[in-house]
């Protein structure tokens, strides 16, 4: 196993590499392809933090954890909202900074905020070739060259490793309040969601449960602003359905972030993303065992029997969209591939990007093979 410690020594393991090379930030994710384990964790440590600027700057392989904690004590937070993975993929490791932006990993926020990416204002990695890059910069208002900031941001290391990540942050709001809608059905969830997101009353977040019936309405802000807006949001949606004001918001959207309902749950777990108009139709044509919707409707998650191939009901619905294998046996990754295959002229375009960033193809190989997507996990 390579684990550098410094970009430097990054970039003498890519140099040097005679055999492809799994890339990996804290293990959460294991690796995913065959080759030499190189691991981020040994790059660790929060370089710049400037509360009154909003920017932080931290080496790849930063837990998120130290993150979180250096944020909180001043009242902050990545709003971007990344997922724990760890539950939905029964692993272990620590969650890095390098491997949620490497992935693009967005939660219930996204709707509202925005993905990984739009929080990201430089980065630098190392390329298939063992060349330093830098991007972007250490402020809001950099914007200078061309964007390889976002684009490394979904990439899942197959164009390069990264190895320092600056980002905005947030102030963390003084409220949050959820306003929960009882429901029949999805069509009637959406129907809450979208009169919720299309409101004048700011939501950040929208999901809903099949199981408990709910459709869930996030609130954050100054607190009187929040007791307002939920007043009134709660008004509006009481022709609905029976609305209910959540107690323990803060664990419950949490939870919706890291599709709790699904962990310790035998079978694959998929990630579809559509349209919420488009989720009403698709739904009931998934061989799912359980669902949960993000997003608005949106993003559904769906928990299937082993070997059940998502898009085949994709396309029988004739739904544009993507689906994610997320978690699934080695085999069934190998027949029907991770991430939706893509148009030819996107194809062509993803795959000269990959020869450029990585001319020797030792960067995940196969990974995102040719006819898949990149960028999806947030997307």
């Amino acid at each position: 196993m390579h684990s550098p410690k410094n970009e430097a020594e990054l970039a003498e393991v890519i140099v040097g590499a005679e055999a492809p090379l799994c890339v990996e930030g804290g293990g959460t994710r294991g690796c995913k392809v065959d080759g030499d384990q190189l691991a981020l964790r040994g790059m660790s440590g929060i370089e710049l933090y400037e509360p009154g600027s909003l920017t932080l700057v931290a080496k790849a392989g930063t837990p998120m954890a130290e993150i979180e904690a250096l944020l909180a004590s001043e009242g902050q937070r990545m709003a971007f909202e990344p997922m724990d993975a760890r539950g939905v993929l029964g692993s272990s490791g620590t969650p890095t900074i390098g491997g949620a932006i490497a992935v693009n990993s967005s939660g219930p926020r996204r709707i509202q905020g925005g993905a990984a990416r739009d929080y990201l204002l430089g980065v630098r990695f190392v390329d298939g070739a063992g060349q330093v890059i830098k991007n972007g910069g250490r402020v809001m208002k950099n914007v200078t060259g061309y964007d390889l900031v976002k684009l490394m941001a979904g990439s899942y290391g197959t164009l390069g490793v990264l190895s320092e990540v600056s980002l905005k942050v947030l102030p963390f709001p003084e409220a949050i309040a959820t306003v929960s809608v009882a429901v029949t059905d999805l069509s009637a969830a959406v129907q809450v969601m979208s009169t919720a997101l299309g409101s004048p009353y700011d939501v950040t977040g929208a999901a809903y449960d099949p199981v408990s019936g709910l459709a869930h309405v996030r609130l954050e802000g100054f607190a009187p602003s929040v007791r307002y807006r939920q007043e009134k949001l709660a008004g509006e949606l009481t022709r609905l359905g029976e609305v209910d004001n959540q107690s323990k918001t803060e664990e419950l959207w949490r939870d919706i972030r890291d599709v709790a309902a699904f962990q310790g749950q035998v079978g694959d777990v998929w990630r579809i993303s559509v349209k919420p108009s488009d989720a009403v139709r698709l739904a009931p044509m998934l061989e799912a065992e359980a669902l949960q919707f993000d997003w608005g409707g949106g993003l559904i998650w769906a928990l299937t029997s082993e070997g059940v191939d998502i898009r085949t009901s994709l396309a029988g619905a004739g739904v544009s969209g993507h689906a994610t294998l997320v978690r699934a046996q080695p085999k069934t990754v190998a027949a029907i591939g991770r991430f939706q295959p893509q148009a030819q002229a996107l194809e062509v375009i993803s795959d000269e990007l990959r020869r450029r960033f990585d001319p020797r193809g030792v960067l995940n190989t196969g990974l995102m093979r040719a006819g898949q997507i990149t960028g999806v996990e947030g997307a």
